[in-house]
């Protein structure tokens, strides 16, 4: 796993068995996200919370946004942002960005 994750607090999904969801919690966290990275570990999420917009300028590898209300249930999910891309939602309070597939 990359220095910059394993640093971040993790976090369980029940829902999600196997999955390892970091946190970014911190607003350089939250700036840097998974810019830069040559690729996203398998079985890692990375969640930002109190976040309606993503961009992936930066990013080497697609990814998969699964977007969430205050309440942490499933209001959209994007597919395959490759990068370069701009996504919202009004809808969401926060987002889990997963390499796409």
């Amino acid at each position: 796993m990359p220095p910059r994750l394993a640093r971040l607090p993790a976090i369980a999904v029940a829902a999600v068995p196997g999955l390892e969801v970091r946190v970014a919690d911190t607003p350089f966290a939250r700036l840097r996200g998974l810019a830069g990275l040559a690729q996203m570990p398998d079985g890692v999420a990375l969640l930002l919370p109190r976040t309606r917009s993503v961009h992936t300028l930066g990013m080497r590898f697609a990814l998969d946004l699964v977007w969430l209300d205050e309440d942490g249930h499933v209001v959209r999910i994007d597919r395959h942002v490759r990068p370069g891309r701009l996504r919202s939602s009004r809808a969401a309070r926060s987002v889990l960005e997963r390499a796409a597939g």
